[in-house]
């Protein structure tokens, strides 16, 4: 793209602040952005996040003979607090970051603009809408400057992402500057929270008043900003076709195209590496396993298959609801069947909790410490069975259990009687501090899924997210999904969903939904899509109980799959994922920005 060589400033509440799943989306976009913009390619966000210093370098005193730096240096002039310089990702693209703190001696003031240019009223006492609104008119003072005609004379395309970054759209309408808008929401916010409390949210979608709606949930403000954003921008887009029918009735705007997601997909040199990595780190979640279950029964870890399900705790949107009725009715077929395997189901949000329950600690210690006696039991026999079999004069080898000291004997006894334990394996990780009314656990508790040693599902709910410095499972998230055989992502709301797209970067099979926009474009845009291990649960216009039979008879499929076969599926989702590759999927913002400057 080279139209007189223009220039693309993208702002986001989340450059640099890393609040969801914008975040990943703008990081894992920049390098394919660098790569078509070059030094024509500029970040904005808030500097608001305490380790902001972490992902940002300042700018050397050379670094600002350039449209970007002229603007900051004019800000600057005029007393405003920016910070300018580069953002520590993959691509390294020029990043300029604004305190909203720094204006808020003029809150009133620059709130009153608002409502009397756009008649948004904004409340004086809910800190996101004011940050904000300082946020976006430190943005918009920004592009007067940038746009004056002395910093450049290049066309600019000012893309803004979400609500959060939204108010600099309709003043910069207002103030007619030189600058062509695009807009991308990526689910819009009244549509979340209706969707959260309206289990027949797609039905009710056309025939819903979205000023009574946003009245009722109490979010007027946000959902103002969001509708002239939306209808300021040159040109709107959204992520999937499920989300552009929510933007038309909820934001009375169509979007103008479709920009779906994607990661930076990184093949691997050989097919076998992925593999490898897949047992390295199943085996690492193996040894959570037996420290959770064999203190009081074991299975066979060579016949035990790792299901798991992320994210936000949205036990309906994010399809935890049906993952769970799922579960409890393969539990049912693989014990009337009599099926040869063992389920674990790992459930990874973020629930308010007190600490890790001290019996998980306690057995994952006592495990650990069975662990270090029994090579330290190895390392003994191996030495004296060397010194006897190297000095004797017969072949036959003595009982093993001489090479051993009593006092060995009597400590793995010791440590293996302290680790056993009648009681079952727990359900839940960690002490939730509302116990009693979280969903999961009460569907759990009703329909008796509670780790019993003849159920065939296992589950394991924990209420952190996974990361290095968690005792119980000390690995990164990515490498606890290529540990696991299977994702589950039966969403209800879902405008992208990464998650299943995580997957299968990892080579591990997902399960999607039709009401999610990735299952959504899978439908539309990939063959033999179930073959390549992407399943897809239609749940648009099916009953909760259709869609709970379509799951259960995914998972009792698989479950049911040879080892042959799950290694050669894995192989095709890994061959698949290059498909969503920013590198392919760049080229719809390409599309966006072309069109934002026929509108100029």
């Amino acid at each position: 793209m080279n139209q007189d060589n223009p220039l693309l400033v993208e702002t986001s509440w989340e450059v640099c602040n890393q609040v969801g799943g914008i975040y990943t989306v703008i990081r894992t976009k920049i390098p394919a952005a660098v790569a078509v913009w070059k030094e024509n390619y500029c970040c904005i966000g808030p500097y608001v996040h305490s380790n902001v210093q972490a992902e940002f370098e300042p700018a050397a005193e050379s670094d600002y003979d350039n449209p970007i730096g002229k603007a900051v240096n004019k800000m600057r002039v005029d007393g405003f607090e920016v910070h300018y310089g580069y953002w520590l990702v993959t691509g390294k693209p020029r990043v300029v970051l604004f305190n909203p703190y720094s204006v808020y001696y003029r809150l009133g003031e620059i709130k009153y603009e608002l409502w009397d240019h756009h008649k948004i009223s904004t409340p004086p006492d809910v800190e996101l809408i004011n940050q904000v609104v300082a946020f976006g008119y430190l943005v918009k003072e920004f592009f007067i400057r940038l746009a004056d005609g002395d910093s450049t004379q290049q066309k600019i395309i000012a893309h803004f992402h979400e609500w959060m970054a939204g108010t600099p759209i309709p003043e910069i309408r207002y103030l007619r500057l030189p600058v062509t808008i695009v807009f991308t929401t990526h689910a819009t916010l009244l549509g979340r929270y209706l969707a959260m409390n309206d289990p027949d949210f797609y039905n009710h979608l056309p025939f819903l008043n979205w000023a009574y709606e946003a009245r009722h949930f109490n979010i007027e403000p946000s959902v103002a900003i969001e509708r002239a954003a939306a209808h300021g921008a040159q040109v709107f887009n959204t992520v999937s076709e499920v989300t552009g029918e929510e933007c038309t009735h909820l934001l009375s705007r169509k979007p103008d195209n479709i920009v779906p997601n994607g990661l930076n997909i990184e093949r691997f040199v050989a097919l076998h590496e992925f593999q490898n990595l897949h047992l390295q780190y199943k085996n690492q979640i193996h040894r959570f396993t037996m420290g959770h279950f064999f203190h009081n029964y074991k299975f066979d870890l060579d016949k035990t298959l790792y299901f798991f399900t992320s994210g936000r705790y949205e036990y309906r949107n994010k399809g935890f609801d049906l993952t769970l009725e799922a579960l409890a009715r393969l539990n049912g077929l693989m014990r009337l069947y009599n099926i040869d395997a063992t389920v674990v189901m790992f459930f990874i949000t973020k629930r308010p909790f007190t600490s890790i329950n001290p019996f998980v600690l306690q057995t994952r210690a006592l495990l650990e410490e069975i662990r270090q006696t029994c090579q330290a039991i190895t390392q003994q026999i191996g030495e004296r069975m060397f010194y006897e079999v190297a000095g004797g004069t017969s072949p036959k080898l003595p009982p093993l259990e001489t090479f051993i000291d009593d006092y060995w004997k009597l400590r793995l006894r010791r440590t293996v009687q302290s680790w056993r334990s009648k009681s079952l394996p727990l359900i839940v990780t960690h002490n939730l501090v509302d116990d009693h009314n979280d969903e999961i656990l009460n569907f759990l508790r009703a329909s008796h899924l509670i780790n019993n040693p003849y159920d065939k599902v296992k589950v394991v709910y924990h209420p952190d997210f996974v990361s290095p410095v968690s005792p119980l499972f000390g690995m990164e998230y990515n490498q606890f999904v290529r540990g696991c055989h299977l994702g589950i992502f039966p969403s209800y709301y879902e405008p992208w969903g990464y998650t299943p797209l995580e997957c299968m970067a990892s080579g591990i099979p997902a399960i999607t939904s039709d009401l999610s926009g990735f299952g959504n474009y899978v439908l539309k845009n990939v063959k033999d899509y179930q073959d390549k291990g992407i399943y897809v649960i239609h749940r648009y216009n099916r009953s909760f109980n259709d869609a709970a039979n379509q799951l259960a008879e995914v998972l009792f499929q698989f479950v049911q799959m040879s080892r042959r076969d799950r290694i050669a599926q894995r192989n095709r989702v890994e061959a698949a994922s290059v498909d969503f590759d920013w590198r392919k999927l760049y080229k719809y913002y390409q599309e966006a920005y072309e069109m934002a400057l026929a509108r100029f």
